[in-house]
């Protein structure tokens, strides 16, 4: 008896030995894949050293969608579905941006900018840290603080996310954005803390419910306020697998999107420096604690 591949037929014997060199030669294209990355990326960051001499803006959205439009079209002739073509550049322009200390938001650059948005980027100085990394050191880290949170009591956690996140979405609510949400269940986990919160639209607020996630977004603390603060994008974050989406995953991707495509300037100013601020002591913090300041 013989087993048909679609291309050839392979007796049962050879299955596996088959199937062991299919997946060595995926192997070598996934080195291959990661290789062309990084030589990417200090191309990329050869390139930001080149542009200020240049007299060349620092973020060029014509250029991008150059490379998006080359892509689409050897997409096209290869078979590859043009979803995937678009996250894998979308992921690659991404990290470019941060090489070069760019704060990018996939959402934006693909068309013509939204006059209503925020630009796409912007040039991010490092954030002085005026605590040394002695001390940050000394900070406890989020698996110990965890146990401190249970005494908040359960419904205090719930107002202030409820008010945080009607500040924050209070534009995408006003238009019907957040429609996608109503009679849908999302939760939001923050490994380190022990934190969950099922969301669920409720009238025109986005509120904390007591029921069972129809899909949950799962991250550290870091990681979450990271994004939250513009600093990572989702799509790195997701492809790094420091953040976790589970269940129904059409739900959890449309709620990334909309977030990603949220217009930071509608954030009320006070709560955008908080998070960014936030954000960047908390990347301060984890970057101490794993040893990385000389």
């Amino acid at each position: 008896m013989s087993v048909s591949t679609g291309e050839e037929v392979v007796m049962p014997g050879a299955g596996r030995f088959v199937l062991a060199r299919v997946r060595a030669a995926i192997d070598r294209v996934d080195d291959g894949l990661i290789v062309l990355l990084a030589t990417r990326r200090r191309l990329a960051a050869m390139a930001g050293r080149l542009k200020p001499r240049s007299g060349v803006p620092s973020r060029d959205l014509l250029r991008e969608q150059q490379v998006r439009r080359r892509t689409q079209a050897l997409a096209r002739r290869l078979q590859l579905p043009a979803d995937t073509a678009a996250r894998v550049v979308n992921l690659a322009i991404a990290d470019a941006c941060a090489r070069q200390g760019l704060v990018v938001d996939l959402g934006q650059g693909v068309h013509a900018v939204d006059p209503r948005m925020m630009p796409p980027t912007m040039r991010m100085p490092p954030a002085p840290v005026s605590i040394t990394p002695r001390l940050l050191r000394a900070l406890p880290s989020p698996q110990r603080v965890a146990p401190l949170l249970r005494v908040l009591p359960l419904r205090w956690q719930q107002r202030l996310l409820e008010a945080a996140m009607q500040r924050v979405l209070a534009t995408p609510i006003r238009d019907g954005s957040l429609e996608f949400m109503r009679g849908r269940r999302l939760a939001i986990e923050v490994s380190d803390l022990r934190l969950r919160w099922v969301l669920a639209l409720e009238g025109d607020r986005l509120q904390v419910v007591d029921d069972e996630p129809e899909a949950s977004v799962r991250g550290s603390a870091t990681n979450l306020l990271l994004l939250a603060g513009r600093l990572e994008d989702a799509d790195t974050l997701f492809f790094q697998r420091a953040l976790d989406l589970t269940g129904d995953t059409e739900l959890g991707l449309t709620a990334r999107n909309l977030l990603e495509r949220l217009p930071w300037e509608s954030v009320p100013l006070g709560l955008r420096i908080a998070l960014n601020r936030g954000a960047r002591f908390a990347r301060a913090a984890r970057a101490a604690h794993r040893g990385e300041y000389a």
